[in-house]
């Protein structure tokens, strides 16, 4: 439907009032994205009834719904993530952090984990499977459930179905374990590994008031799309939402003012 129409153009007002509206309520910078803005949103707009972008925006800034929100946030951030991205994190996290952290919740056997910015749940199951072959025979005397939570709806409801094309990448063991086949080829992410994984929708501009301070927090390549005072104000909100000891983990192409709390431990690792 959306390629025959032809993209719309955006005003210099209407263009600021969406940058505004964005990065006030999702700290999302989009003042140099208007060609992005453009091809993106045309067929949203137009298959909604709009005639243009002015009555659109209208709209959204008046009554827009959360579903109108949501459609509008999946659109403008990429969710793009895989299976197995960035592995000299995964394996500093199962050869450094998981050491430490079993010691210091040996008594409760209880370790608190957040994907924060999970888009469509790799990154969390994925976690999942370092873990389960972490603690082998001893994981059901573990609570290892990770809280998963992304700001789109609609990638959330991908994550919770948990089918995937499996990347080359993707080791054998793994495959055999962790998944189970599903039609086209794809794979469906076994029972095991989806129950512990707890996905819910949360904005990372809100206050973070989870029950548990996070022993690891993993929020990679979210923040690329924030500007500086916005990161700042978040890894600090991180920080205090960081256990003792704790870790925050970004992604290997991003990296934390110096001026800020955590200590750097290894290549996009921070210890608080």
């Amino acid at each position: 439907m959306g390629s025959s129409m032809k993209p719309l153009l955006i005003s210099d007002q209407d263009f600021n009032r969406m940058v505004r509206f964005v990065k006030g309520n999702y700290g999302i910078d989009l003042h140099q994205k208007r060609q992005l803005m453009q091809s993106r949103l045309s067929s949203l707009i137009q298959s909604k009834g709009f005639g243009d972008f002015k009555d659109y925006v209208d709209y959204l800034l008046t009554r827009g719904t959360g579903e109108d929100i949501n459609q509008l946030l999946s659109k403008l951030t990429t969710n793009y993530t895989y299976f197995m991205r960035e592995t000299e994190s995964f394996d500093y996290f199962v050869k450094a952090i998981l050491p430490q952290i079993t010691r210091r919740h040996q008594s409760d056997k209880s370790l608190a984990l957040w994907s924060a910015g999970c888009s469509s749940g790799e990154e969390p199951y994925n976690v999942t499977m370092y873990l389960l072959d972490y603690f082998g025979g001893q994981a059901g005397a573990w609570d290892t459930r990770i809280l998963a939570t992304d700001l789109s709806v609609e990638v959330l409801n991908k994550a919770q179905r948990g089918v995937y094309q499996l990347p080359d990448t993707m080791p054998a063991k793994w495959k055999q374990d962790y998944f189970v086949p599903a039609p086209g080829g794809r794979y469906q992410v076994a029972p095991k590994v989806r129950r512990n994984v707890i996905f819910q929708q949360f904005n990372l501009m809100e206050p973070i008031r989870f029950r548990k301070k996070f022993d690891v927090i993993f929020c990679r390549n979210v923040m690329i799309y924030f500007d500086q005072p916005t990161k700042n104000a978040l890894i600090r909100r991180f920080y205090d939402a960081t256990a003792p000891g704790g870790y925050l983990i970004i992604s290997l192409s991003e990296n934390l003012p110096p001026d800020l709390p955590y200590k750097r431990v290894a290549t996009s690792i921070f210890q608080k």
